[in-house]
């Protein structure tokens, strides 16, 4: 199931997987959620 080293460090200086998939997911929910808070005030304000 589930391997011994999650979410540890490899030692070759690079992310865990899940940490870059999770970081990229709230970036790009995190724009997309700044931009749905754009357009409404955007749209409101007229």
């Amino acid at each position: 199931m589930l391997s011994e080293d999650t979410g540890v460090e490899r030692g070759d200086g690079r992310f865990p997987r899940g940490l870059v998939l999770r970081l990229f997911a709230y970036i790009v929910a995190g724009h997309v959620f700044a931009f749905f808070l754009y357009l409404l005030f955007t749209l409101g304000g007229e």
